[in-house]
Parts: C-alpha cells; structure tokens; sequence
C-alpha cells in the first residue's frame, strides 16, 4: 500500500471511531512502524485535517461535535496528590476534561490534551505518572493549571465548578 492510500485509510478509522486509536493499534493494522503512524498523520494535519492527538491516540475532531456540548476553563491549584480527586470530581459530574494547560514565565503558554472523560481514564493517567515516574505538567507553574471541561450543558458546568470551589480547588 502506497502511503497515500494508507492515509486516506488512517482517516476512515479514525473517522468511524469515536475513541482515540493508538499509534500502535494503526501501526499494526496498515504492517507499518509507529514512527511512519506519526508521520502520516503529520502530513495530514498539515492539509487540515482534524486529528487531535491525546494520551490516548488519535482522534478526529470537529464542529458538529463542539456544537452539542458546553465548554468551560477553570483555573485550578491543588497538590500533587489531589490530582485523582480533582479529576474525579470532574469526570463523576459528567465532565470530560480536554486539556492540561499552564502559564510558563519562560515558554508562554503549554497546552496538552488530555481527554479524560471517567474514573477508568483518571486511574490510567494516575498509573502512568507512578510507572514512569513523572511529574504533572502543574509541577512547571507551583502547581497553578487550567482544565478546559466539555459537558452536555452549562448546568453541569457549574454543578463541577461548585464542587471544586467545595474542595477547594478553584482558583476565582
């Protein structure tokens, strides 16, 4: 398969799949390395299309999605051991949580997605700092960050904005 085909089929799986797909899982089914997985979709951003990479793999976005939900920053600050109950907060109220963002005072502002969307997706995040040792992209700005939050509505929103303000977690 030439890599234009290959393309166009890494499109329709990430079209017809409404999770994030790994580079590995993409890799094994088109009998390619990861690295060319990376590749291709580089050259696919870099004609417009949608994808957005996350933790998890890689995923279309676009329009219709943003339409049917709310969106909301919070500003956030807690320690690095509140990382699971803030984010369950979030997730047990009906929140999805699409990115991690700090202010740096050297290299501006960072923005990583993160989609965590439920308590299965917060553990796996929380599994991966212990395995590999890492820290949270917070550790950069004294723990100060933002979560952009996805819901179905603004009710929902605020219901999650309460409980941080509840735990102590908001910044205002």
């Amino acid at each position: 398969m030439d890599g234009d085909a290959r393309r166009e089929k890494i499109l329709g799986l990430l079209e017809n799949s409404e999770e994030p797909v790994s580079g590995k899982e993409l890799a094994s089914k088109m009998g390619v390395s990861r690295q060319v997985i990376v590749q291709d979709v580089a050259l696919l951003r870099a004609v417009n299309k949608n994808i957005l990479a996350t933790n998890k793999g890689y995923m279309m976005y676009g329009v219709s999605t943003e339409l049917k939900t709310a969106k909301k920053s919070f500003k956030v600050l807690h320690k690095t051991e509140e990382i699971q109950d803030e984010l369950y907060c979030i997730v047990d109220l009906g929140g999805k949580v699409l990115d991690v963002v700090v202010e740096h005072k050297i290299y501006g502002q960072i923005n990583v997605d993160f989609m965590v969307e439920n308590r299965q997706d917060v553990d796996d995040f929380i599994d991966k700092m212990v395995k590999y040792n890492s820290k949270a992209l917070k550790e950069l700005t004294a723990g100060v960050h933002f979560h952009t939050v996805e819901a179905k509505d603004e009710e929902t929103l605020m219901q999650i904005e309460e409980k941080l303000i509840e735990k102590g977690y908001l910044i205002k």
